[in-house]
């Protein structure tokens, strides 16, 4: 389908040429103006403002307009094109036009909008990236659903996606994870469970690691009674990335690469990194950095030795980052740096990346890695997630990985719905914190956006059982029949394609959880008023009405499928 605010914005940009052509308006370079849907009947279907030609055309906005409208070619989607003051044209969809649109909407279906913004682009989108160290709770698992939306959309958007998870398998929290498996190891053999010190702030007290250790007694008996932690984290590993595939998939979650880390290391990437960044000059060692701030100096004699530094604040940074500890291990910076170095290799015209908001600092070293490495930095796009608490009779629940204090996806899915919790998820920008309210998620009201918008779906599929079990089809329908109620609905079907574009312009997948819940709203109304199936209703009538819900069916499932979302027939 027609994108209209794209049709019009090129109609309106002949229409000034034309208006200079004839020397109606004086030669100016003709910038982009915004053509916005209209929120109110008398400013027509979509408008535009010109005041921004004022200073170029010199001359009054509604002068300018009126000029604009004189040499518009009016297009066979429209009726009327309007001047209001002080200087912006109106737009009114002619209606023969919209009616006959049911027919396309129906003929598009699954591929309603699909756009080609992306056409023969490749877009990687890289999402959840938890380190296996404990199930996927409620925290994690907005970046998740914001990720898998997210790709959702490019792909309607006509971009070739792909899905990775970055499996974050090395550092000092997987030695942790393994030695929390060991000491459970020990203990289901009948050894008291007794924690250091130091061994109480990295414990993993979660009871996924009793389990485990249940079952790899069953594997391996008493033969790995004197391991170190080492075998212990590989087999945690292993069992923790499968239960986190499970879980990702009972919400519809499916990558189609998993990156290992510790391939960085396997092949030298990240020592080669680092001999770039050196060669470009952006490299040095010293135990402070070079604009280290006087109170800095008191640390010189710390024993920490020599670290790699990185020249980031040529790029604005705060201050120099360390790529190599004194120690000789890498900080998360260098291989971070590697790891966008071989995304953009692969090809990839857009990258995104999803992150928790505690990346903030990170990311943007990141880019500056990138950039002095002379990559294209504006290939990497950055959706930052805030928190996500959980509610649960109106009082916060806290959660904890390590003390093993969290509501795990599973256990969300299993009390609410995958689609509950991918909508309650989606429903609020990524710039904000929010709550998951586990009560409205589980209520079978309208108060539940979740169910309302479903709902919808589920009221256009049970007008067809019903018309199918009394023989009546919308079969040669005609669309004159239509009301100005059914009207309303399709001027908002066509805002569909542009939520599409602005969500993947700005980033923001949560455009298409709001889109869905106005849909709703004004779809039930119509539902409620518009009959179809009653003696009073006349035989053409009714079957253009069930044409017009059969279409209603096709926009309500296609926004459905967008937020991974399933489109239910029955509740």
């Amino acid at each position: 389908m027609k994108l209209l605010h794209h049709e019009l914005a090129r109609h309106i940009q002949d229409a000034i040429a034309a208006a200079q052509a004839a020397g109606d308006l004086t030669r100016f370079d003709i910038p982009d103006l915004e053509i916005r849907a209209s929120k109110r009947a008398e400013q027509g279907d979509y408008n535009v403002a010109v005041m921004p030609l004022a200073k170029p055309a010199k001359m009054n906005p509604f002068e300018i307009a009126k000029q604009i409208t004189l040499h518009f070619i009016k297009p066979d989607f429209l009726a009327v094109v309007e001047v209001a003051p002080p200087g912006y044209i109106n737009f009114r969809l002619d209606e023969a036009w919209l009616r006959q649109q049911v027919e396309t909407i129906i003929a598009e279906g699954d591929d309603l909008f699909a756009l080609e913004l992306g056409k023969g682009k490749r877009a990687q989108v890289e999402f959840v990236s938890a380190n296996p160290t404990a199930p996927l709770h409620i925290g994690r698992s907005r970046g998740a659903v914001v990720g898998d939306t997210m790709a959702r959309l490019l792909q309607a958007a006509g971009f070739d996606v792909e899905r990775e998870y970055y499996f974050n398998n090395a550092g000092a929290q997987m030695r942790n994870l393994g030695n929390s498996l060991r000491l459970r190891y020990l203990e289901v053999l009948g050894q008291p469970l007794r924690l250091s010190d130091d061994e109480k702030k990295t414990f993993y007290q979660g009871e996924y690691l009793i389990t485990f250790a249940e079952q790899l007694v069953e594997d391996v008996g008493e033969a790995w009674r004197e391991h170190d932690w080492q075998p212990f984290k590989k087999y945690a590993e292993v069992k923790m990335f499968e239960m986190i595939r499970q879980t990702l998939a009972r919400i519809d979650i499916h990558h189609d690469v998993f990156f290992n880390e510790n391939s960085l290391y396997d092949s030298g990437a990240i020592w080669e990194t680092l001999d770039a960044l050196d060669k470009r000059g952006y490299v040095y060692k010293a135990a402070l950095p070079e604009n280290a701030e006087p109170e800095d100096m008191d640390d010189a004699n710390a024993g920490k030795g020599e670290a790699v530094w990185f020249r980031s604040t040529q790029f604005g940074d705060a201050k120099d980052r360390v790529l190599v500890k004194s120690s000789g291990e890498p900080t998360y910076t260098l291989p971070d740096i590697a790891y966008h170095q071989n995304k953009l290799a692969r090809g990839f015209d857009l990258c995104v990346n999803v992150l928790g908001a505690d990346h903030y600092v990170q990311h943007q070293v990141v880019r500056f890695g990138v950039q002095s490495l002379g990559l294209d930095a504006s290939k990497v796009h950055v959706i930052l997630v805030q928190l996500v608490a959980l509610m649960r009779g109106g009082e916060i629940i806290r959660m904890s990985s390590r003390a093993g204090n969290f509501e795990t996806l599973d256990d969300l899915i299993d009390q609410t719905s995958p689609d509950a919790v991918r909508y309650l998820l989606l429903n609020r920008s990524t710039d904000t914190n929010m709550v998951f309210d586990l009560d409205l998620a589980v209520s079978q009201t309208n108060e539940n956006p979740v169910y309302y918008i479903q709902y919808a779906h589920v009221r256009c599929a049970g007008i067809f059982r019903e018309a199918a079990a009394r023989g009546v089809t919308d079969d040669g329908a005609d669309l004159s029949h239509l009301g100005e109620a059914e009207m309303r609905f399709l001027r908002r079907v066509f805002e569909l394609g542009e939520v599409i574009e602005l969500s993947v312009h700005h980033m923001e997948p949560h455009r298409i959880a709001f889109y869905a819940l106005e849909l709703a709203n004004l779809f039930h109304p119509v539902f409620d008023s518009v009959r179809v199936l009653h003696s009073e209703v006349p035989p053409e009538t009714a079957k253009a009405r069930l044409r017009f819900f059969r279409a209603a069916q096709v926009v309500l499932k296609r926004a459905l499928h967008l937020m991974g979302m399933s489109a239910p027939e029955v509740m």
